[in-house]
């Protein structure tokens, strides 16, 4: 790892903690959820970064992936939300996540994910097998008698990569992956009363490149595909592109045709398979070249 790596990452991640913080500050009673995340964007971009991937509030039994489509609007209220915070500084990608309460109802959904948070950053060590990361973050969740979401979990980082290997789980699985120097990723532990799953569930919002050339296309999508390379691979949503002047209507027919044949790809929103509340914390990790340990977000 060389030093521009490592300065990058870091301040990548103090930019993402300081976001989180504001994001987190804006999630009241009453607020609407698109001008929640036009100021969201709007903090990023005044502290001179850009959006790893489109920030993400997801209500109640929806875990990640959730956006309003064009022209909708939501209000908070009463929801366990969950806010997902990705910034991107030169290249490098700091990503963390809180969850708020607005019922008063579910904060022992909020301990359960934040204990096993902080209780993997506490354990981490160069060598450690990413699975007992996962026994861990299980261990936690269980202690509280909810349940980890299994299927989802941690990733590594990138530049301009927010999902790369090695997976880091939410409960012992079969990996053989460890943690090595040089390394940067995320521990994310969803906790959840419900069953422990996530389907996908629903039409996408959010969006990434698949593949840079389809095999055949119209103008309008190569005109679309053109725009979306703009985004570096990182992912995108309906109104990213709405707000680049690219036409609803024509939007829509080339996004389709981009995803029909394979070139780009979507991602629905992810709900509990019982329809459980979840709550989600996330913090983002860098080991250098020496072993030493960064929690990056926190």
């Amino acid at each position: 790892m060389n030093q521009e790596y490592k300065r990058d990452f870091i301040r990548a991640g103090e930019l993402a903690r300081e976001v989180r913080a504001f994001g987190k500050s804006l999630i009241v009673k009453g607020a609407s959820y698109n001008h929640t995340l036009a100021q969201i964007l709007q903090k990023i971009s005044d502290l001179g970064a850009r959006p790893a991937f489109p920030p993400q509030i997801a209500f109640n039994e929806i875990a990640a992936h959730f956006l309003p489509q064009p022209g909708e609007d939501l209000f908070f209220s009463d929801q366990v939300i969950k806010l997902d915070i990705g910034v991107c500084y030169q290249g490098a990608i700091g990503d963390c996540a809180v969850t708020v309460d607005l019922s008063g109802k579910h904060q022992i959904l909020i301990d359960a994910a934040e204990a096993a948070l902080l209780a993997a950053e506490k354990s981490l060590y160069v060598g450690q097998p990413v699975k007992e990361i996962g026994k861990i973050i299980d261990q936690t969740i269980t202690s509280y008698g909810l349940s980890p979401i299994r299927n989802l979990g941690g990733h590594g980082l990138g530049y301009y990569k927010i999902h790369m290997p090695p997976t880091i789980p939410n409960c012992e699985d079969r990996s053989t992956a460890k943690i090595k120097p040089g390394m940067t990723f995320a521990i994310e532990p969803f906790a959840t009363n419900g069953k422990g799953a996530i389907y996908e569930s629903g039409h996408p919002t959010i969006f990434a490149l698949a593949a840079s050339r389809p095999p055949r296309s119209s103008a309008k999508a190569k005109e679309l595909l053109t725009l979306i390379k703009s985004f570096d691979g990182l992912p995108f949503s309906l109104h990213d592109l709405l707000a680049k002047g690219f036409p609803f209507l024509e939007m829509r027919v080339a996004l389709e045709e981009l995803v029909d044949s394979g070139t780009i790809m979507g991602y629905p929103p992810l709900v509990e398979e019982a329809g459980g509340l979840v709550a989600q914390a996330e913090n983002s990790v860098l080991v250098d070249e020496k072993g030493q340990i960064f929690i990056t977000t926190r």
